[in-house]
């Protein structure tokens, strides 16, 4: 929100100027209107006026080739986002649900690991339990199981921790080591291989 807000639009005569000036008087906290024919300039003043609002307006009223000149918003900064992303919350979720059989158990698991923000689902029939893994809100899983389903669930427990998605695990590590060959096959060095000694040794003729 602000005080002014500067545009630029083409307009060519006086018809153009009433036009752009009739559409933008009376706009919602719009207080003045001056427009500029010579040098296709608007300035809109009011009190916490909007600027993408004003620009929208002017668009749909009067032209699409209209242009914001100040103020100039804001752009997104895409990295602030994807920390928030990599730093979303973990949750583990215990829910209380009634499951009357393995098949009630095996459409529960089958749907929430359907649902966004989900990782695992870890159903119980025998205490009626279902633990639930992800990034995922626990209200929100209470409403997609009575959506899907048709079954009331209950949060039991709620658990939360800081999860970065984008950690990348390494792929060889010191404690990883090559497995033995299991082959009856034993290996043959050079040297053997063309001994005299060596049966397998090959024979020029």
């Amino acid at each position: 929100m602000c005080n002014e807000v500067a545009l630029k639009v083409y307009m060519h005569c006086e018809g153009c100027k009433d036009k752009v000036s009739k559409c933008l008087r009376g706009f919602d906290g719009v207080e003045d209107v001056v427009v500029d024919t010579e040098n296709h300039k608007v300035i809109v003043r009011g009190k916490n006026v909007d600027p993408i609002e004003i620009l929208g307006r002017l668009r749909k009223k009067y032209s699409r080739n209209a242009q914001l000149v100040s103020p100039i918003p804001k752009p997104e900064n895409k990295e602030d986002e994807k920390y928030k992303e990599d730093q979303a919350e973990l949750k583990v979720v215990v829910l209380k649900v009634s499951m009357h059989c393995q098949g009630c158990a095996d459409d529960i698991k089958k749907y929430l690991e359907r649902m966004r923000g989900v990782l695992t689902v870890e159903p119980n029939m025998e205490k009626s339990m279902v633990i639930v893994r992800g990034i995922v809100d626990s209200s929100k899983l209470v409403q997609y199981i009575k959506k899907r389903l048709g079954k009331n669930a209950e949060i039991l427990k709620q658990e939360t921790g800081q999860a970065n998605c984008c950690k990348k695990e390494p792929m060889w590590d010191n404690k990883w080591h090559c497995p033995p060959s299991h082959s009856s096959a034993q290996c043959i060095c050079p040297n053997d291989m063309f001994s005299d000694e060596n049966p397998l040794a090959c024979c020029i003729i």
